[in-house]
């Protein structure tokens, strides 16, 4: 493997320094005069991170490729400044078997780009009846660690009660889609208030989330298990999650890039773009997310990334899929909302997007400080550049991007997947 030289580094604004990376690892950190042989990349003015880490990709492969590949998403992802991608079991078929989880790892490892590691289902077919192969998973050459049925809650108190209770035995932590679905069922499409009454379109209260997190958290606690909080959207859910952490119970939360800027305002003009699950809120549960991200009751930034065809999103609103392309522009909003406005500066950005992350998850290979004998996964980012979104420049194979037309100030200049730049200014190195 070459011998890769970074030079004058910002590392996650602690300082400007050069690293030297052989094989795959950081082997020295400091100022570096020379490196016989070496390919150089020039970092001044750049900040490093470690390699950014998604708890929350789909990647739609098996079954619908027409939307996204593994391929396909990890070229988005690596563009994105990410080296570990968690890939969601809702594909078709369902990745609840041992088998199915290692094709998923197996595909990613052909692709070469990013980590992709299978997320499992909970229950078998996302049916939230009978446990899927929770151990088979964990122990197979996949070693599932997370488990979701995302887009889909786990909705019976006693099944989420049993796999809470069967991943503790190693570790396991349990990602839930929290939506009561007897509170907002398959149909409720926006939040619910004077303005999704008078679009008329169905209802998606806040206490449907609120009340299944309060669950899940009383459930942890009880089991002495974990829980993760999938896609987090109200100010009420943080109370909840604030409160549990208080109380010592291991629960962590997510929250995406869209549900820290965009607003329910967005849906008047019926665009299905902005159709995604949980649907988007009002601007102070956009403010008390961000508080939350920035004091750490939110532990991690997660993209949810949610390719669709067109002729899935191309529909009146209520008929139209859920979901938003994000593994792309994640950086630059968090750069632009987060990092803009004085709330998190870019050892934060390090810690949500890539530290916390790779924690939860248990991949120890990533998210480690940027130092010798380090895994040589970084994310190299211009702060002073800014990015207009264009969705047809997407390396995704679906178009359905919120942020199309938005001009975001920072941007990925690269990234080092393993000692490998697979990703430089846009585009698959």
């Amino acid at each position: 493997m070459a011998t890769l030289l970074i030079t004058g580094a910002d590392l996650a604004g602690g300082g400007a320094q050069d690293l030297l990376v052989e094989d795959g690892r950081i082997v020295e950190v400091g100022t570096i005069r020379s490196a016989k042989g070496a390919d150089v990349l020039d970092a001044d003015g750049l900040v490093a991170l470690p390699g950014l880490v998604d708890l929350h990709t789909h990647l739609r492969e098996p079954g619908r490729e027409d939307a996204e590949t593994i391929a396909s998403g990890s070229a988005a992802a690596a563009v994105g400044g990410y080296t570990a991608i968690l890939a969601m079991a809702n594909t078709d078929p369902v990745t609840d078997t041992a088998e199915a989880a290692e094709r998923i790892l197996d595909l990613g490892r052909a692709a070469g780009l990013v980590d992709v590691v299978p997320v499992g289902a909970v229950t078998k077919g996302l049916a939230g009846e009978e446990l899927a192969e929770l151990g088979l998973m964990h122990r197979s050459r996949a070693g599932v660690t997370v488990f979701s049925d995302d887009g889909h809650c786990v909705a019976d108190s006693r099944v989420m009660r049993r796999a809470l209770e069967y991943v503790r035995a190693f570790g396991g932590v349990v990602s839930q889609h929290a939506q009561d679905p007897h509170l907002a069922g398959p149909h409720a499409c926006a939040h619910e208030g004077e303005l999704s009454g008078r679009l008329g379109l169905p209802g998606w209260p806040g206490i449907a989330e609120e009340s299944i997190v309060a669950r899940d958290v009383m459930l942890a606690r009880h089991t002495g298990s974990r829980v993760h909080v999938a896609h987090v959207s109200t100010a009420g859910t943080v109370e909840v999650i604030r409160w549990a952490k208080a109380q010592g119970i291991a629960v962590t939360a997510e929250v995406t890039p869209h549900h820290l800027v965009l607003t329910t305002d967005l849906l008047t003009g019926y665009d299905p773009t902005y159709k995604v699950n949980p649907p988007l809120r009002p601007q102070e549960d956009v403010d008390a997310l961000r508080a939350a991200l920035a004091d750490g009751t939110i532990d991690a930034v997660a993209t949810d990334h949610a390719p669709h065809a067109r002729h899935d999103k191309e529909h009146a609103f209520v008929d139209a899929a859920f979901g938003m392309l994000g593994l792309e522009t994640a950086l630059s909003v968090v750069s632009d909302v987060m990092v803009g406005s004085g709330l998190l500066d870019w050892a934060g950005v390090a810690r949500v997007m890539s530290q916390a992350p790779a924690r939860i998850a248990g991949l120890t290979s990533h998210g480690q400080a940027l130092a010798e004998g380090s895994p040589a996964h970084l994310t190299l980012v211009d702060p002073t550049a800014t990015v207009t979104v264009d969705r047809s420049a997407s390396l995704s194979l679906s178009r359905n991007n919120p942020w199309h037309g938005r001009t975001l100030q920072g941007a990925v200049h690269a990234t080092v997947f393993g000692g490998r730049v697979t990703a430089q200014k846009g585009a698959i190195a």
